[in-house]
């Protein structure tokens, strides 16, 4: 089995395949490594890509204390990975909650990026302080009901939200799949890192001096059905000097695994133009 340790001793079980350009994927608070094959089969073909599940997810290590989960830390494991990987920079692809985290690896860590994509990204995001601390308390729900009721049950509730039902509907041998996925994960695993890192993490309204300054090539991708991202996302294009906005219509939060050909058509624009230097061509030299 493939791991690597990061600082804090944590294993992260990871798999890769290709050659080529590095590209990393970062997977969803509901996802694993697995969530990415699409687009590792598809990618692997002129890349090296990597997909790796993140603490809290079997196969890699569930660190108990609650200590080693949090943004920073998830950031922190992606260039553990790149680093025990001997990979300089790589395109660096996040869904959801990887998302989040593809982001703060861009702001933190710009020199190690040679894109960024954030697609299905922003639920909690929200500027009213009402709203926010609606989310923190469904976050506190959330992660009391993969404690109680077990992995099995609560990744039922969990994955049948109604911005999954578009793929539900749509794609229903897909769907079992990514539901039967997410069964198969930690209970403990799922409630330390909505506790630790979906409740405490900084919403994109928090983050904007840092995101007026981004300069890393960077993709939005987001379901025209996923509504809690949809306002965080058009936030993002508003902001971020160098972003571009995708929405994918009658689509929902799993758009890499609902619609994988738009989502990989799009990566592979984003790639070529990234590595070209030409991903801000349309724009008017400053």
């Amino acid at each position: 089995m493939l791991k690597i340790k990061t600082a804090d001793g944590t294993g992260l079980y990871y798999e890769e395949a290709g050659s080529g350009t590095p590209v990393v994927f970062v997977h969803e608070y509901a996802g694993d490594y697995r969530t990415w094959e699409p687009q590792m089969r598809y990618f692997s073909r002129l890349h090296r890509c990597v997909t790796y599940s993140q603490r809290g997810y079997p196969p890699s290590d569930v660190p108990s204390d609650p200590a080693r989960y949090g943004q920073d830390i998830l950031r922190s494991d992606v260039i553990a990975l790149m680093d025990a990987l001997g990979i300089d920079r790589a395109h660096v692809v996040g869904h959801s909650m990887g998302a989040y985290t593809a982001l703060h690896v861009g702001i933190k860590n710009p020199q190690r990026c040679i894109s960024v994509t954030a697609a299905g990204c922003g639920w909690g995001s929200l500027p009213d302080p009402a709203a926010r601390e609606n989310m923190r308390k469904v976050a506190a729900d959330t992660a009391r009901m993969f404690t109680e009721k077990g992995m099995a049950e609560a990744a039922a509730i969990y994955g049948d939200q109604p911005m999954r039902h578009a793929h539900k509907h749509k794609d229903p041998r897909g769907y079992a799949e990514f539901a039967q996925m997410l069964a198969e994960h930690s209970a403990q695993g799922h409630a330390l890192t909505m506790t630790m890192v979906q409740a405490r993490r900084p919403t994109f309204w928090d983050m904007q001096a840092d995101l007026k300054k981004y300069a890393v090539p960077l993709l939005i991708i987001a379901g025209d059905e996923d509504d809690p991202c949809l306002e965080g996302s058009v936030f993002l294009k508003r902001v971020v000097p160098s972003a571009a906005l995708l929405v994918v219509p009658r689509s929902g939060h799993n758009i890499n695994s609902e619609e994988p050909a738009a989502f990989n058509a799009a990566l592979s624009d984003l790639f070529a133009a990234a590595e070209a230097g030409r991903w801000l061509a349309h724009k008017p030299p400053r």
